[in-house]
């Protein structure tokens, strides 16, 4: 991982700036995300195949700048949610968020069931906000959490509905799962758009099935997949079934859409 910078910026092409400093930084952080327990100081300069002389620093100065936060048992860094807090308010996140918020908090109370909110960045999808279930029982992700565009549901709503162009895009560069069939999954992504959502079986959790809708923006541009992943009580408590909960999902999803702007046919 040490030359990862140096990769970037020679795949890159054109200008060839350097920033060792930022870079390792950057390295840094990246690293952090990929592992949520987090890691000590040594084991970053391990992983990226540099001194603990050459990080300790920048990482004390990311601590104080709130960048990383460090548990005083472990001494494990984590990324805060700082990195967070500024793409909500630097992207379109934060309408997005603002807007859908208080639906997601409707949509949890009156289906029993947790949900979330997920967007693609470029070949990769994110979960931007989650509700959980107001119940005692309930599966929620956590935020930040990568989710697999050609594997889940929320990626399949998110593939299916994105322009053709788009499309091409992620699908030449997103890793594609063993014995998947690029025909097969277009084919799949088809179906997925003519019939307006998705549901199948958690690509995760087993006993768990998932349902999403798409989000639209104003200019009619899918922008988020609205998901439920579905769990069933065999307590006989639950209330709200399978289909039920799907409806529920579409009217937030549109409810979400309009107020971003789209003009709902």
């Amino acid at each position: 991982m040490a030359e990862a910078g140096r990769k970037r910026k020679q795949q890159a092409g054109g200008a060839t700036y350097s920033a060792p400093a930022l870079e390792k930084g950057f390295d840094v952080i990246e690293l952090l995300a990929t592992v949520p327990a987090g890691l000590t100081v040594r084991d970053i300069a391990e992983r990226l195949g540099r001194s603990i002389s050459e990080i300790f620093r920048m990482i004390i100065v990311m601590e104080q700048r709130r960048w990383l936060s460090k548990d005083p048992e472990s001494d494990r860094y984590r990324v805060t949610y700082k990195m967070l807090d500024l793409a909500y308010r630097a992207t379109p996140a934060q309408e997005l968020a603002s807007v859908a918020a208080p639906i997601l908090g409707t949509l949890a109370h009156r289906a029993e069931q947790s949900c979330h909110l997920v967007v693609r960045h470029e070949a990769k999808a994110l979960v931007l906000l989650r509700q959980e279930s107001p119940g005692q029982i309930g599966l929620s992700a956590r935020l930040g959490t990568v989710v697999d565009l050609v594997a889940s549901c929320s990626g399949h709503i998110l593939l299916a509905f994105s322009e053709p162009e788009q499309l091409d895009a992620v699908l030449a560069c997103a890793p594609m799962p063993a014995q998947t069939d690029e025909a097969a999954l277009r084919s799949l992504l088809a179906q997925v758009r003519a019939r307006g959502y998705e549901t199948m079986q958690s690509a995760r959790v087993a006993g768990v099935r998932d349902m999403s809708y798409p989000v639209f923006g104003f200019d009619g541009s899918v922008v988020a997949a609205l998901t439920i992943p579905f769990v069933t009580f065999i307590d006989g408590s639950q209330t709200i079934d399978f289909d039920r909960a799907r409806e529920m999902l579409a009217i937030a999803a549109r409810d979400i859409s309009i107020g971003l702007g789209y003009a709902a046919t």
